[in-house]
């Protein structure tokens, strides 16, 4: 099985942005895409430039953001995953939330950002929470797909906890800063490597409020093969699930996951106060 998936290196935060998004599905849609991948939390401006959090950056679940990017992908019939800001109603808690939308619009899975930065340009844990759920395979989707937003893929363990779940593509939509690109490009080709996974990544694409965003989209095979670096605003790749299942036979796919034993030595690091 092949698998044409379009990285989406734009973001759609403007007035008309979501006329903006149609258009970029319409676009990969006509180009072969059966899925499109987009940057981290799309629709909206990069608010964690600054500390203070903006009235209109979080939205219940269902609101206005997701709603559009479920009705573009309906429109364009192409499985999406984007995201938005989402407040729980219940603990009233804020998480950034990576959603996977299938060709007709329904909403097929979401995953809820772990690992936050506090920092320069980076402030997130001033504007929502880390999640609070381990990361799972996303089914609905043409393959089996998990998420890893930015900062979580510097955590290999989610990777790797998404491969050894039979996870075949792992998506990882960021926010990053174009000059430490040749680090995050490192851990990308590694946990590709070590999931025996695909890995597909589309950056924030350019300065926003003075953080120097950027950086290529990405994507690299299970065998370390880099498929596509590149800073077009639509770039088309090719995925194959027997790919896939050959590097599961080979080195170091076959090796065990010995996942009772690593679950104990977590639990060791868990009892270590903090």
């Amino acid at each position: 099985m092949q698998l044409n998936v379009a990285l989406i290196r734009k973001v759609f935060a403007s007035a008309d942005g979501v006329a903006e998004l149609r258009k970029a599905l319409a676009q990969a849609r006509s180009q072969g895409a059966q899925l499109a991948v987009l940057p981290e939390i799309p629709l909206n401006a990069w608010s964690p430039a600054a500390k203070t959090p903006q009235d209109d950056e979080a939205e219940p679940p269902a609101g206005p953001r997701h709603r559009a990017m479920s009705g573009a992908a309906r429109e364009a019939g192409i499985a999406l995953i984007g995201g938005a800001i989402i407040r729980d109603p219940e603990s009233g808690r804020c998480h950034n939330t990576a959603l996977a939308f299938d060709r007709s619009g329904e909403l097929v899975g979401s995953y809820r950002k772990l690992h936050l930065p506090e920092e320069e340009g980076f402030w997130e844990t001033s504007h929502y929470d880390p999640g609070d759920k381990p990361p799972s395979v996303i089914h609905g989707l043409p393959m089996r797909f998990g998420i890893q937003v930015c900062s979580d893929i510097n955590r290999p363990e989610g990777s790797l906890l998404l491969g050894a779940l039979g996870a075949e593509v792992i998506v990882c939509p960021r926010a990053t800063e174009a000059a430490t690109f040749s680090r995050w490009k490192t851990v990308l080709t590694a946990n590709a490597l070590t999931s025996c996974t695909y890995v597909i990544s589309v950056p924030r694409p350019q300065l926003e409020f003075g953080v120097p965003l950027g950086g290529p989209s990405f994507a690299v095979a299970p065998t370390g093969d880099v498929l596509i670096e590149s800073t077009e605003p639509i770039a088309l790749v090719t995925i194959e699930r027997n790919v896939i299942e050959q590097a599961r036979q080979r080195y170091p796919g076959y090796l065990p996951t010995r996942a009772e034993l690593y679950a104990e030595g977590w639990k060791s690091v868990a009892r270590i106060p903090r």
